[in-house]
């Protein structure tokens, strides 16, 4: 704006205010016993203040609300109202008037006016208002720039404009991590657990109205934020979902591949999309903000080439007595393998069958479903180990050990001795 302009007198005025709602008012009550020397004078003048709670004197929040006194803080995800008024100071009638509001950011400007046409007059002492509306998604430096032209009733065109900067700040630090599921029956399984570390940076409480994932295509999603107690279930953070000042509280999800994606072994690896975390809160008197995280990304667990898992195994199994246990074979390269099965012996688990037993060829993704017996000769908890795969194909060898355990007794003594 240069300085001729800034200097020169206009028939118009433009004021600017920031729409808020109002705050409770507080006081701060002043109490003495009835024996010192102030009496019940305290107890009166309390009770005198219009600001105070009837019966509840002593409370430090009032009856009344308080008007916002400055411009406040904005927070990412609340809605930015403001109230614009052009008025007409001048004794005479202006015509064509055009007022525009835009909001200027670190990456875009937004033209926020609700209309651009003109005003075809506006006599003396006169207004035109206007209230806009913006859903806060950036961080950073906002300049609102409010612009007014119109005519005189000479036929000059005149023009000036207004600008107010103002500081987005971040109401909420997210931190997620991932973990890998573990099975008795595979090291690794598909599933996939979210925790989600919310922490309030603001300096008002909030009420946590949701805090959601919405999964990517490829997976289902479980919340275990709950717990259900008969037909009824209860958030584990209580009926009063509220988050104070600089408190931080975790969110657990359950990941699941839909069975179409399951299924084929080479679509879930490398870096796959989960979905995006979509909290929304209140704050004050029902003001309410929301925010949408980015794609979350997680690395899938690597299988190698062949991946071998359990399908099927007995939870308990007596002393030096055979028992069937499912194998699941699944070829994650993109490739076709000729595979070969060998069982070696350990320590305490032992084989029956024939080892170096053709399985034949397994194209890529394909799965394979096989049955074997063994035995163990030690009690306890053993692990179940010795099974290679040889790709014939490639002359490669993958060896599998500590597939699963299982509970070995003796079939004269009870479990639990």
């Amino acid at each position: 704006m240069d300085v001729s302009q800034a200097k020169q007198e206009h028939l118009l005025a433009l004021k600017v205010m920031r729409l808020t709602k109002p705050t409770l008012f507080t006081n701060m009550p002043v109490t003495c016993e009835d024996r010192d020397l102030p009496g019940d004078l305290f107890v009166r003048l309390m009770k005198d203040d219009p600001s105070t709670v009837k019966g509840a004197e002593t409370l430090i929040l009032g009856e009344m609300l308080t008007l916002p006194q400055n411009f406040g803080n904005i927070f990412l995800g609340e809605t930015f109202s403001s109230y614009i008024s052009v008025h007409n100071d001048s004794n005479q009638v202006v015509k064509d008037i055009l007022v525009k509001a835009d909001l200027q950011t670190s990456s875009q400007r937004l033209n926020l006016s609700a209309s651009n046409s003109a005003v075809s007059e506006l006599k003396p002492e006169r207004c035109i208002d206007d209230v806009i509306h913006h859903e806060v998604k950036e961080i950073g430096t906002h300049i609102l720039v409010c612009a007014v032209s119109y005519t005189t009733q000479t036929g000059e065109k005149l023009y000036f404009r207004k600008f107010f900067k103002f500081q987005v700040l971040k109401p909420l630090d997210v931190k997620t991590k991932f973990y890998n599921a573990e099975s008795d029956l595979s090291s690794v399984t598909d599933e996939v657990f979210l925790e989600a570390q919310i922490q309030n940076i603001t300096t008002s409480p909030m009420f946590m109205e949701k805090v959601s994932l919405e999964p990517s295509m490829m997976y289902n999603v479980t919340e275990l934020n709950n717990v259900s107690a008969g037909s009824d279930s209860e958030s584990t953070f209580g009926r009063m979902s509220y988050l104070q000042p600089l408190d931080t509280r975790q969110y657990l999800y359950c990941l699941k591949p839909k069975p179409e994606f399951a299924e084929k072994a080479g679509v879930i690896k490398g870096v796959t999309v989960i979905g995006k975390l979509d909290i929304v809160w209140k704050t004050n008197l029902g003001e309410r903000g929301r925010l949408q995280t980015s794609q979350l990304q997680r690395m899938a667990p690597g299988y190698g080439d062949v991946r071998l898992s359990l399908e099927l195994i007995p939870d308990t199994v007596s002393l030096e007595e055979p028992f069937d246990i499912t194998c699941k074979i699944t070829n994650c390269s993109e490739r076709t393998m000729d595979l070969v099965l060998e069982m070696c012996n350990t320590r305490s688990v032992h084989w029956c069958g024939v080892s170096g037993r053709q399985l034949g060829k397994l194209s890529p993704s394909a799965s394979l479903s096989i049955p074997l017996k063994l035995l163990s000769s030690v009690q306890g908890l053993q692990s179940i180990s010795g099974l290679r795969l040889t790709d014939t194909f490639l002359k490669r060898t993958y060896e599998y050990d500590d597939i699963a355990q299982v509970c070995v007794v003796c079939p004269y003594t009870s479990p639990e001795s």
